[in-house]
């Protein structure tokens, strides 16, 4: 698989089990889904937040780096979050359409991008203010890891409450040979 498909199978399973995640969570009450649950971000919609956080800021970085790619307009409009606990919207129906049009701009972005342009680097500064220097392609494969981490303790969140969100595993989108 070249690395450009390994993209694309990982921002569809991005989106695929971004829609599980949502479509179990507004489930619960507005209550339920802010309520204090222990987890690193405190609550359900907390966490999700900080997922959108994060993919905003990652995009951004990569924005500059991919300036022929007009599928990053949507995120240069948008304005850097200024921490990574910042609760961009206090609604899971708010924060939905705002992962849906991350996931799509994800999935556009992910069928544009060649091969030469993932194999760039780029040099930004973390939210640390700790400069750094590394693969684009790693960097894209950091943020699709970094929403499964975070969807898995959301999954846990969700169980706890008595929701089941299914099949989460990578594998069943992988296609057949």
């Amino acid at each position: 698989m070249q690395i450009t498909e390994h993209l694309c199978l990982m921002a569809h399973y991005n989106e695929w089990m971004n829609t599980k995640i949502y479509e179990t969570a507004a489930k619960l009450s507005a209550e339920e889904l802010s309520k204090n649950r222990g987890a690193f971000f405190g609550s359900i919609i907390g966490t999700l937040n900080h997922i959108a956080v994060a993919d905003t800021i990652w995009l951004k970085r990569f924005a500059p780096l991919l300036q022929n790619h007009p599928e990053l307009n949507f995120i240069r409009e948008q304005s850097l979050p200024q921490s990574l606990d910042v609760m961009l919207f206090s609604t899971i129906e708010e924060l939905y359409d705002y992962r849906k049009l991350l996931d799509s701009l994800l999935s556009e972005l992910a069928k544009s991008l060649t091969a030469a342009e993932l194999s760039q680097t780029l040099s930004y500064t973390n939210t640390k203010h700790i400069p750094a220097t590394k693969n684009l392609f790693s960097l894209f494969m950091h943020v699709f890891n970094h929403q499964t981490h975070h969807r898995g303790q959301v999954t846990t969140l969700l169980s706890q409450s008595g929701l089941d969100v299914g099949i989460t595993d990578l594998v069943v989108i992988i296609p057949n040979v």
